[in-house]
């Protein structure tokens, strides 16, 4: 592929250009990935679209100073982002154990970046160019804008904007507020002046402009009472829609302020067909070539998103905190002619991956009052059961599938982002349901009822079990209607706020009953700036401050693990001492309603099966010499008749 598609990332590709100092320079935790599904690539082909030029620094060596210098000081400002993924989420699993890979980097080598990736690159640029304005985005600073709980330091931290040494950060999904915070500074504003963008943050010691504005605890207020955190957060979470939120207002020692503006509007259906129709190269840098490519393009190369926004509500999701609550959606036609590329290329089999998002089947705000008054404060859309106003409507996502279905070269479109069954069942008209499982599964359908103790589904913003349980029974009814053999896999999550041991124990006994074990289990992850993540640290559930019991024990998160896959053999004493603590004996035994053998019988067990393990090794293994005694006497039988 042409290399000169891509953006600058060297010296070199600026002279090729004719670039002798670039508007802006881009530092990014990820490779460089010129596709509309990594965020680095959007906003760097926005501003290119207006006119400004941009270069890539991608991973640079944070142990080197002078490795952000590379493509020289821009004319108007640094950018960093983190990458996709919170660098720590990229770097640690739940148990706070290094990941061994890293899909965001060439090879799926890790340790390319640094933890807190958006801090380390700030300071880094900071040292080398005292003057220049650095704006700070992406998922790391959106969801650390303001003062926040870092699971991995268990620690209660400032502002990204603060730590990074940064001048403004733009939150949320960034197209609008970056061309507008490029248009201030090349007209001249200085960065400090620049309040007043919607969808960023700034730090100021001067309050007195600021129109309406919430003033939230101070932090040191924060980190010596959590309750206070716990109640700041909850007005922040009501304040992420564009027609009703206000300016946040957080205090820091010394006089200094983080400023928070209201959210930028959602983009238009026409503002969506621009982002994703920009010349794309849509692969990695050939740079990376040599080491095998970006492993993370393969799960979104053959994928077509279709919307933004989230109405969902779930507990651990930081989708509300990061893109809103408003669907925003692109149009068929764009989707088509996205699609038409993609069977264009050499490796395409004929099978569209995906057409989603974060919730595939949203192609539509939850009701017409959102976009011009905003999304209620005090009321989800499905939780804890639909709104009467909710507007249930699959028809225009199931045109859209069929119109795919329909082009030359594709052979199926499958839908894996994940289905809101809730919102499904909602739709008095079946016909996208059944189209769904006769068209769009490949085999397994991914649903995500995380668990099925109504106690633990209330912390979590999801539906109660009973729904998930007629959806489980409709879904099977089409497919023995439709002659399909397909099945479902439920995503269950582990030690959520609100789940103890005798939760768990239900989660376990009804998998039993389902005759079901996961092949994996997600333990709950506290990342930054969700409602789970403010109850796990505060032990308090911020929409009605009432207590809420926390597993932060790490051998106890174990157990509530373990329980989930109760069969596994190496789950066996986590298991039993679960059962033991909990007073459920009951569930060991002989009965077909049991989850685990006693002790002794399961040990005897044990031991037979390492008996006949070894006979039957002892067995291949005499058997092997036979074959090979027979052999060397053939082979002596030759040579002496030779």
């Amino acid at each position: 592929m042409n290399n000169a598609g891509f953006l600058p990332v060297s010296a070199a590709d600026m002279a090729e250009r004719g670039i002798e100092q670039l508007d802006f320079v881009y530092v990014t935790g990820d490779a460089y990935v010129d596709h509309p599904s990594f965020g680095h690539a959007i906003i760097s082909r926005v501003l290119e679209s207006h006119g400004y030029s941009v270069g890539i620094i991608a991973q640079p060596d944070w142990k080197d100073e002078k490795s952000v210098t590379i493509l020289g000081r821009p004319r108007l400002a640094f950018l960093i982002s983190g990458g996709n993924m919170d660098s720590m989420v990229n770097h640690y699993s739940v148990s706070k154990k290094r990941r061994s890979t890293d899909a965001y980097t060439p090879g799926g080598v890790m340790g390319k970046r640094p933890d807190h990736a958006t801090v380390v690159y700030g300071n880094l640029i900071r040292k080398n160019y005292r003057d220049v304005p650095i704006v700070i985005g992406g998922i790391e600073a959106s969801l650390r804008r303001m003062a926040h709980y870092d699971y991995w330091s268990d620690s209660f931290k400032r502002s990204i904007l603060l730590d990074s040494q940064a001048d403004i950060l733009s939150y949320g999904m960034g197209e609008k507020s970056i061309l507008e915070i490029a248009d201030a500074l090349a007209s001249g504003i200085a960065v400090r002046d620049i309040c007043f963008i919607p969808g960023t943050v700034y730090k100021t010691k001067d309050i007195s402009g600021i129109y309406q504005g919430v003033m939230l605890p101070s932090y040191d207020e924060m980190k010596s009472d959590k309750t206070l955190y716990a109640k700041s957060f909850m007005i922040q979470y009501e304040n992420t829609d564009a027609c009703t939120g206000r300016p946040l207002i957080e205090p820091y020692s010394g006089g200094t302020y983080v400023v928070q503006n209201p959210p930028q509007p959602p983009l238009t259906t026409e503002e969506m067909d621009a982002v994703y129709a920009l010349p794309y190269m849509r692969t990695w840098h050939p740079s990376y070539e040599e080491q095998g490519g970006v492993p993370a393009i393969a799960e979104i190369k053959y994928s077509l998103i279709s919307n933004r926004g989230c109405f969902g509500g779930c507990s651990f999701c930081a989708l509300t905190f990061h893109q809103g609550r408003t669907v925003q959606v692109r149009s068929h036609e764009s989707i088509l002619e996205e699609a038409r590329l993609l069977t264009k290329e050499s490796d395409f089999k004929g099978y569209i991956h995906d057409v989603g998002g974060p919730t595939a089947n949203f192609r539509h705000p939850s009701c017409e009052k959102q976009l011009t008054k905003g999304v209620c404060r005090h009321r989800q859309c499905l939780y804890p059961r639909p709104c009467p106003n909710l507007k249930a409507d699959h028809s225009d996502y199931l045109k859209l599938l069929r119109a795919l279905r329909a082009l030359p070269g594709v052979k199926k479109v499958f839908i894996r982002s994940g289905i809101r069954f809730d919102y499904l069942l909602a739709d008095s008209d079946d016909t996208f349901f059944r189209e769904l499982v006769e068209h769009h599964v490949s085999g397994q359908l991914k649903v995500a009822p995380e668990h099925i103790s109504d106690a633990v589904l209330c912390r979590m913003g999801k539906p109660e079990n009973a729904v998930y349980e007629r959806f489980t029974a409709k879904y099977k009814k089409l497919n023995e209607k439709l002659g399909k053999n397909q099945f479902l896999v439920p995503y269950l999550m582990s030690s959520h706020p609100g789940s103890t041991l005798k939760e768990a124990i239900a989660l376990a006994e009804y998998l039993r009953d389902l005759g079901y074990m996961p092949e994996q289990v997600q333990d709950f992850y506290p990342t930054p700036s969700t409602l789970s993540t403010v109850m796990y640290y505060t032990g308090l559930d911020p929409r009605d401050m009432k207590p809420v019991y926390v597993c932060r024990n790490p051998h106890e998160k174990a157990m509530q693990r373990a329980l989930i896959q109760y069969r596994n053999p190496k789950n066996y004493d986590l298991v039993y001492e679960a059962l033991t603590r909990a007073h459920r004996e009951d569930l060991i035994g002989f009965d077909k309603k049991c989850l685990i053998r006693p002790r002794k019988l399961a040990a005897e067990q044990k031991n037979a099966g390492n008996v006949r393990q070894k006979k039957s090794e002892q067995k291949n293994s005499a058997g092997k010499n036979t074959a090979r005694q027979k052999k060397r006497t053939i082979r002596n039988t030759h040579k002496k008749k030779g």
